[in-house]
């Protein structure tokens, strides 16, 4: 197909000519008598150009093409007459068309004139996608590469060796720790680069709703489906698609997607044809999947399809002094965007910003950094600028285990230990096992053990 068109003309007859010839040349047309049935129509359904004609009833040609210019200026309007003139060209021009034609003119003429429009509407959008990933590198937290600790210079290295490939990635971690920052690293060092990133909430989205943003759906598939639509594998074609919290995906709708991933083709809802596809997947989780996979709440092949790469992001308390590096860049973006002169921390600051476990990661340090620089009267940030959850607190004293006076076996330590650092990690069985340096088997034998253990002294006290 070489693109889609939508004809605009009050003579019935013309658009039929238009419609049918363009259709002969592989042109997906659709056409309207009036400009109003014409901005009804776009509102709904996406084209990748218009063609007008200048003189109509009700609305002109002119209108109609400032209207979208106004509302759609990535859809190029060429305008069409009869009554050719310097003057009307230069009005179309100064309306906004993309380019103007005077009847009578043949079909194949107005053909390349489409076939340029669609291609400048391409190469619109691959600049816009171009600036936004330049943007994004500027963005508070843009560059998800900042730290030199050796969790991230690990992780570094390991973006760098996945991004020349096609296979997919399955990143890991908790919830702040910039999952989708790192699969925008990935895509912008990958081939895809020029091709767009889409990030869907596996959450945030009902379930029928997900079924049609990710696969897309055909006109009358169900109440509201006013007109075909595009899913986001096939939005995504040539790029990368990131499936965010892809733990909370319901149980139908995995069997669907693994089917996708291993045709590598889609059915929208309603239709009765299968769709190419052509993306990356990335898919990420703060949630212990290989649990959800042996609580049978995720499907195992599912799991397996997504999690040719796994890449675990640490938490920011693991990463040292890279909390300083995150502050004072957060401390230069907003002093910035807000016109203060902060310079930095003073080192009592510092020092709190070291001592605090962030829970909410580089998300919390961000939000943090920004409500310290809104609230500063002075040039670095000081101790009373911090929220008082990080001013005041402390981390709790390591002290011998004892019981009774008497001193705690090392199994029972050895216990307390491994269900805290399971605690830490709000229960990620898999992130809890690589801290503790054990195999996922060897921690699950232990924690069977352990309320086994517990089930029997709830019994005796019983």
């Amino acid at each position: 197909m070489r693109g889609r068109v939508l004809i605009v003309d009050d003579d019935p007859s013309m658009c039929d000519v238009l419609l049918a010839g363009l259709q002969q040349r592989q042109f997906a047309v659709a056409a309207r008598t009036s400009a109003e049935d014409a901005l009804a129509l776009m509102s709904d359904e996406d084209f990748d150009s218009v063609v007008a004609d200048l003189n109509m009833r009700g609305m002109n040609g002119l209108e109609l093409c400032a209207r979208i210019t106004a509302n759609r200026p990535d859809v190029p309007v060429i305008v069409i007459t009869a009554f050719g003139s310097l003057d009307s060209a230069v009005a179309a021009i100064r309306a906004g068309a993309y380019d103007f034609i005077t009847k009578p003119f043949d079909i194949d003429e107005l053909a390349l004139a489409l076939d340029r429009a669609v291609q400048f509407r391409g190469l619109r959008e691959e600049v816009r996608r171009l600036r936004e990933v330049v943007a994004g590198r500027d963005e508070p937290g843009g560059s998800p590469l900042i730290g030199q600790s050796a969790p991230m210079q690990r992780l570094t290295e390991l973006i760098e060796r996945v991004a020349v490939s096609d296979a997919s990635v399955l990143l890991t971690g908790e919830t702040g720790t910039g999952k989708e920052l790192v699969a925008r690293a990935i895509h912008r060092r990958s081939r895809r680069a020029a091709g767009p990133f889409i990030a869907l909430n596996c959450a945030a989205v009902p379930e029928l709703l997900l079924e049609s943003e990710l696969f897309g759906h055909k006109r009358g598939a169900f109440t509201d489906a006013r007109a075909d639509r595009k899913g986001l594998f096939v939005q995504a074609g040539g790029g990368t698609l990131l499936l965010d919290e892809i733990a909370d995906m319901p149980a139908g709708l995995q069997s669907k997607l693994l089917r996708a991933l291993q045709e590598r083709s889609v059915r929208p809802i309603g239709g009765d044809q299968e769709v190419a596809i052509d993306v990356r997947i990335i898919a990420a989780t703060n949630r212990d999947l290989e649990s959800a996979v042996e609580e049978g709440r995720f499907r195992e092949d599912l799991f397996y399809r997504i999690n040719v790469i796994h890449i675990p992001l640490p938490a920011l308390r693991a990463r040292g002094d890279d909390i300083l590096l995150l502050a004072q860049h957060f401390i230069r973006h907003y002093a910035e965007r807000s016109g203060q002169h902060v310079q930095g921390l003073s080192s009592a600051a510092a020092e709190r910003l070291l001592a605090y476990e962030w829970p909410g990661n580089v998300r919390e340090l961000q939000n943090c950094i920004e409500r310290a620089v809104a609230l500063t009267r002075y040039e670095q940030l000081t101790v009373d600028d911090l929220p008082e959850k990080i001013r005041s607190y402390s981390r709790p004293p390591v002290l011998l285990v004892r019981d009774s006076a008497e001193l705690v076996p090392l199994e029972q330590i050895e216990r307390r230990y491994i269900l805290s650092v399971l605690h830490a990690v709000h229960g990620n069985k898999t992130t809890a096992a690589q801290i503790l340096g054990l195999d996922r088997k060897t921690l699950y034998r232990k924690l069977e053990r352990y309320a086994h253990v517990s089930g029997q002294a709830s019994d005796e006290h019983a």
